[in-house]
């Protein structure tokens, strides 16, 4: 999500079987069931995701209007953090419960399969972005989109860059969440073994780690340069733990705290948060000294103000009873559904961005094409997610009477 320097606030189950077109591999792509009880699921969780995607997809098509709508223009965090938040909140409810002594060890497996899947998804999405773009090249003769997105290095130093790239050593511009979420389940088995011993341990060891990778710039390098990963796991891995925290403390407690000083408390920052962004008041002195961590709007170390405004805003919509009981969808709305095969829209998304990229390069980012192209590719969105449910039906077994 490589959508402007990280200095500054960012715009934006079941074993793997051998596939045999783009449809199967998305199945086995698929998140993992989530419920609140048995026979019980929750849409909320869904349709945020479902937003959150579709958010992703319009800012990563840049120089559209679309753009202006979503919320990295009126806050400090984007969907990004959203979208890492509820996937901690995501996995509360597909592992927590289940990792007790008996199936430890069968948890801490599906948690790496899964871990591998999301590996395997970051390197198709980034030879197909590579693909696109080369296409591009070629086709348009517009060599200059190889300058974009991070792509020279590997033009330019083409062995070392697949030994790299294999290696999560050197990433895309816009295609590197899927890293960082392969990177948070590998460790989800230790989170949830901490968690079993003291959910305050597990907070206190998240947060020195998230405090000292800010202090200390510890975070994955690049291989064919002197940069880094744009989202630091080990920044991030802090939002993650906090939404399997919250989300296993409410199953046991029978739902959320609601704390009306709490939830004003959220409602003040959130409104400052957006008139600092609305204004534009980024000059204005807020260091005291102090590293930028604490102090900054840093993407790549999940600065304090990005962290505390994605867990606000959060806060009030689970909180407030008109925008959280607004969010509970029937099982076949068409958010249900993006939400619901979210690794599968997400990669379709993805694709779907780099070739809005290239199109928009070639017309000179006409913004009308920009904006024409998105709300296609949203639409597209919808009818994917309508076909991967049609597929998921049509592939169950009939039960035929004796």
């Amino acid at each position: 999500m490589l959508d402007r320097p990280s200095s500054l606030p960012s715009p934006q189950g079941g074993p793997l079987r051998q596939p045999t077109d783009m449809t199967s591999v998305t199945q086995h792509l698929a998140s993992p069931t989530l419920s609140l009880s048995e026979g019980e699921r929750d849409t909320r969780l869904d349709v945020c995701r479902a937003l959150c995607l579709l958010m992703i997809f319009i800012n990563h098509v840049p120089g559209q209007y679309f753009e202006y709508l979503t919320t990295k223009n009126f806050g400090f965090s984007d969907s990004a953090e959203a979208f890492v938040l509820i996937s901690g909140l995501s996995v509360a409810l597909a592992y927590s419960r289940k990792f007790v002594p008996p199936q430890r060890l069968s948890v801490t497996l599906k948690a790496l399969r899964r871990a591998f899947t999301l590996y395997v998804a970051h390197i198709m999405t980034s030879v197909m972005t590579l693909a696109i773009f080369a296409a591009g090249a070629l086709y348009f003769g517009r060599q200059d989109l190889i300058g974009e997105i991070n792509i020279r290095p590997i033009v330019e130093n083409t062995e070392q860059a697949i030994v790299a790239m294999v290696l999560l050593g050197h990433q895309l511009g816009y295609n590197n969440i899927l890293s960082l979420y392969a990177v948070l389940f590998l460790m989800v088995p230790g989170i949830l073994w901490l968690q079993s011993k003291s959910k305050a341990l597990l907070l206190l060891a998240s947060g020195a780690i998230w405090l000292l990778a800010g202090l200390f710039k510890i975070v994955p390098p690049n291989f064919l340069d002197d940069g880094y990963w744009f989202l630091n796991p080990f920044s991030w891995q802090f939002l993650f733990v906090i939404g399997i925290v919250t989300m296993t403390t409410a199953r046991e407690r029978g739902g959320l705290t609601k704390s009306p000083a709490l939830r004003a408390l959220a409602i003040v920052y959130l409104t400052l948060s957006f008139f600092w962004v609305v204004l534009s008041l980024w000059n204005l002195e807020r260091s005291f000294g102090l590293p930028p961590v604490l102090t900054g709007f840093d993407k790549t170390f999940l600065s304090v103000s990005r962290l505390l405004h994605a867990l606000a805003l959060a806060y009030v919509i689970a909180t407030v009873p008109a925008i959280s009981d607004r969010l509970r969808m029937p099982g076949d709305h068409p958010l249900v559904l993006v939400g619901r095969h979210s690794l599968p829209i997400f990669i379709f998304g993805t694709i779907l961005a780099m070739g809005g990229q290239v199109l928009l390069f070639v017309v000179d980012r006409n913004m009308m094409i920009g904006t024409v192209y998105v709300a296609f590719g949203i639409f597209l969105h919808f009818a994917y997610a309508r076909y991967l449910t049609w597929l998921k039906k049509a592939q169950r077994p009939i039960a035929v009477p004796l």
